[in-house]
C-alpha cells in the first residue's frame, strides 16, 4: 500500500493543495520528503526581493488606477466620468438612451420658438388679408355696415375660443383641437379688425401697419439682446393692465381729442411693454421665468394679442390726430 492509502489526507483537502509557500509542510499524514523541513521554520527559503523598475503603489490607493466614488457623484457614473467630467446623464435606463441636457434643453427651446414664430405669422397674415379685404372693398364694407349682427357673432366666438385656450390647459396643448380653436379665434379677430379698420382712411390704416410692424420688430430685437429681465415684471404689467381698463371706462364718459390720444398712449406703452414679457418668456435661458415648450399655441397667442392691441392703439392715435 502506498504512502497516500497509508495517511489519507485531512477533511477538506483536494489534490494539489498547497500553502502560501507552495508547500504541504505540517499537514497531518501528509508524508514529508527527506531533506525539507516542516513546519513554520522554513528559514531556507530566500527572502522576496522586488525586481528593478517596480513600484508599489502607496497604501491608500485602489487596485489597477481606479478612482473610487468623491462625494456627490450620482450613482451609476463611472469612474472616468468623475476624472474627466461629463455632459452626458443617461436619460433612461431601460432603453440605455444617453441625452446631454445642456444641447436637448438648447435645441428644445430654438424649435419652440420656431414653431411659435412660424405660427404667429400665419396668423399675421390671414389678419392682414382681412384688414386689406375690408379696407380696398367697398362693397364689403358696405355689406357689414348694415348688418352688424356677422361682428358681433364674430365678438362671441373670440372671447369663447379666448378664454377656452387660457382656462383649459388640455385644448392648448394637444393636437389638433388646439389648432382648431387658435385658427377659429384668428379669423374671428381678423374679421373684427377688418371691421374696425375700415372706418379710418385707407393712408392711415397703412400708416398704422406700417408704423405697428416697425414697433414690434424693433422691440423683438430688443428683448433678444437686452440683459434686462422683464419676465419679473409679470405683476407690475397686471396691475397696469388694470388701471388701463379703468382709464378707459372713464374716458367713455369724458370724451375728447385729448382724452383719446392719452389712453391710446398708455395703452400702445403698455403692450409694448407686453411684447417684450412674452417674448422674453418664451426665449427662456437666463430669464427667471420661462413658457413651457409645450405652451406654443399660449405664446403664440400672447404675442398676437400685444401686436394686434399695438397696431389698434397707433390706429387710434393716427386716426384721433387727424380729426
Amino acid at each position: 500500500m502506498t504512502t497516500w492509502q497509508q495517511n489519507p489526507p485531512p477533511p477538506g483537502f483536494y489534490p494539489g493543495q498547497q500553502d502560501q509557500r507552495g508547500y504541504y509542510g505540517g499537514q497531518p499524514g501528509y508524508p514529508t520528503q527527506p531533506g525539507y523541513p516542516t513546519g513554520p521554520n522554513q528559514s531556507y527559503l530566500p527572502p522576496y526581493t522586488p525586481s528593478p523598475g517596480f513600484v508599489a503603489p502607496p497604501p491608500t490607493a485602489p487596485p489597477y488606477g481606479q478612482v473610487p466614488l468623491g462625494a456627490g457623484q450620482p450613482y451609476g457614473t463611472t469612474n472616468q466620468e468623475a476624472m474627466y467630467g461629463t455632459s452626458y446623464v443617461q436619460d433612461d435606463p431601460i432603453t440605455g438612451r444617453v441625452e446631454n441636457f445642456e444641447f436637448s434643453d438648447k435645441s428644445i427651446r430654438r424649435g419652440f420658438i420656431r414653431k411659435v414664430y412660424g405660427i404667429l405669422m400665419v396668423q399675421l397674415l390671414i389678419t392682414v388679408s382681412f384688414i386689406a379685404w375690408f379696407t380696398y372693398h367697398e362693397p364689403t364694407k358696405h355689406y357689414i355696415r348694415e348688418h352688424q349682427g356677422i361682428w358681433w357673432g364674430a365678438f362671441a366666438v373670440m372671447i369663447v375660443c379666448l378664454i377656452t385656450m387660457a382656462c383649459c390647459g388640455d385644448v392648448r396643448r394637444k393636437a389638433p383641437m388646439n389648432f382648431v380653436f387658435l385658427f377659429l379665434f384668428t379669423l374671428a379677430e381678423g374679421f373684427m379688425l377688418g371691421v374696425a379698420a375700415s372706418t379710418y382712411e385707407t393712408d392711415a390704416v397703412l400708416m398704422a401697419v406700417g408704423l405697428c410692424a416697425a414697433v414690434c420688430f424693433g422691440l423683438t430685437m430688443f428683448a433678444f439682446q437686452t440683459k434686462w429681465d422683464f419676465t419679473v415684471m409679470g405683476g407690475a404689467l397686471f396691475v397696469a393692465l388694470i388701471i388701463l381698463v379703468i382709464f378707459g371706462i372713464v374716458a367713455i364718459f369724458i370724451p375728447g381729442k385729448t382724452m383719446t390720444l392719452i389712453y391710446a398712449s398708455c395703452g400702445a406703452l403698455l403692450f409694448s411693454l407686453y411684447l417684450i414679457y412674452d417674448t422674453q418668456l418664451m426665449m427662456g435661458g437666463k430669464h427667471k421665468y420661462s413658457i413651457s415648450p409645450e405652451e406654443y399655441i399660449f405664446a403664440a397667442l400672447n404675442l398676437y394679442l400685444d401686436i394686434v392691441n399695438i397696431f389698434l392703439y397707433i390706429l387710434t392715435i393716427i386716426g384721433a390726430s387727424r380729426d
